[in-house]
């Protein structure tokens, strides 16, 4: 009975794990876009600068992200998934809660930026191991014809700590600007606390993954002596952790440009909307979005996960030039149904993406070879993302080089999406290239 039991608990564990890690890290991008600029560098520093170097900063948790996936890959796959979740976990919600308790430029000067800097690094490497860890537990756990469900609560987590972190920003938005730059920014970091104690205790009732035990098993026959899960990955697999790259710059790249940079373009002098009105439009569709990966990854069950992802692309291309240029309107009800029928497009792009993942390596090296995929992804596409998407409104004075470069970012992920090879989880090679 316990058995039968764990694949739900597993996809459970997953949901709340990967919802505090991104709850964290999606209120360190939120304070970025709307707080950092102003309160952690100089006096005096031009919106434009302000806002790019605050972004830097978010950026650095992305570069952080591949050397986290590297430890905690091999981590998890010499030891066990569910010991690496545990300490990214501890990892991540001691630097949020450090974060929230860090003094500004104002009062400590370079100190600040600097300080945050490093907490964003260790935010970064708890995120880097974090991911694919939780995919994996939820999808070696489920039963095969189920693995694009139950691996989709892995993602869900975006989407719920995504809205948590917009709701409770826009909370404390509506105590005033004054009260947001002063105190307001701090109280979603601290709050981390109180959700990381409960990541725990749901964790720790997770069995281990029953695919690593047999990987594990096996694994001194087949590895070479000595050599490292990052090391084989690269011997044998390093084309699959190109495609892996290259079918992700929509699901975590383009991610950050509708949300983070959204959010300072609609909030800035280009739209002038209300940091309140974006924020609850953010909330709203992440809600909406919470239902919708349910529904597209139960689909990538019976019509295959890569047609979904595949669907999901086409439609953010196409919903490119409307999302942003509608935003001009001012229009507070299309604002928020096209950011909503957006964020429906964007669920295919990654409800379904653990299972495809994960089957694209072999069980002993697979922790190792998505993390890796999963956050080198992250650093160049999600990390560069709002950058690039503020460097380009700044440079060009149009927001057409932003959809020009989302839609190039959709056909890169339908080629390589379609070219993923699948790996059974107990064959040490590649079956025939599969539409599941």
């Amino acid at each position: 009975m316990a058995n039968t039991r764990q694949p739900g608990r597993a996809a459970f564990a997953a949901l709340v794990g990967t919802t505090i890690e991104w709850y964290d890290f999606y209120v360190y991008a939120t304070a970025a876009s709307l707080v950092f600029a102003r309160l952690f560098f100089p006096a005096g520093t031009s919106p434009a600068v302000g806002l790019m170097a605050s972004f830097a900063t978010f950026s650095v948790g992305f570069f952080a992200r591949p050397l986290g996936g590297l430890v905690f890959g091999h981590f998890g796959d010499r030891v066990g998934r569910k010991s690496a979740l545990v300490v990214t976990l501890l990892m991540m919600g001691v630097a949020t809660l450090l974060v929230g308790l860090l003094p500004t430029y104002a009062t400590i000067g370079v100190a600040a930026p600097t300080l945050l800097v490093l907490l964003r690094f260790v935010q970064g490497l708890a995120v880097g191991g974090e991911w694919g860890g939780a995919a994996l537990i939820a999808v070696e756990h489920a039963p095969e014809k189920r693995k694009s469900f139950y691996g989709s609560f892995a993602q869900l987590g975006n989407s719920v700590g995504a809205l948590l972190a917009s709701g409770i920003f826009g909370l404390m938005a509506g105590f005033g600007d004054e009260a947001l730059r002063t105190w307001g920014w701090r109280v979603p970091f601290l709050a981390s606390a109180v959700l990381v104690v409960v990541g725990l205790v749901v964790r720790l009732t997770v069995e281990e993954s029953p695919v690593l035990a047999g990987a594990l098993a096996g694994a001194e026959r087949e590895r070479k002596a000595g050599e490292l899960p990052v090391r084989e990955v690269f011997r044998t697999d390093w084309r699959t952790v190109l495609l892996g790259i290259g079918a992700l710059p929509v699901a975590v790249g383009g991610y950050y440009v509708l949300t983070t940079f959204l959010t300072a373009y609609a909030t800035g002098d280009d739209v002038g909307l209300s940091e309140t009105t974006v924020l609850s439009a953010l909330s709203v569709a992440a809600f909406v979005e919470i239902v919708a990966t349910l529904i597209v990854s139960w689909l990538g069950d019976r019509v295959g996960a890569r047609r979904i992802v595949v669907g999901g692309l086409v439609a953010v291309a196409v919903l490119a030039a409307p999302q942003f240029l509608l935003m001009g309107t001012r229009d507070e009800a299309v604002i928020l149904a096209m950011i909503v029928v957006m964020r429906i497009g964007l669920s295919g792009t990654y409800g379904p993406l653990p299972v495809i993942l994960s089957q694209m390596f072999t069980p002993r090296v697979r922790y190792t070879g998505i993390s890796l995929s999963y956050q080198v992804a992250g650093a160049v596409f999600g990390g560069l993302a709002p950058i690039v998407c503020t460097a380009l409104l700044t440079w060009l004075g149009t927001i057409w080089g932003v959809i020009v470069l989302l839609i190039a970012m959709c056909v890169l992920g339908i080629y390589c999406t379609v070219r993923a090879p699948r790996v059974s989880d107990t064959a040490g090679a590649a079956a025939p290239a599969s539409t599941a």
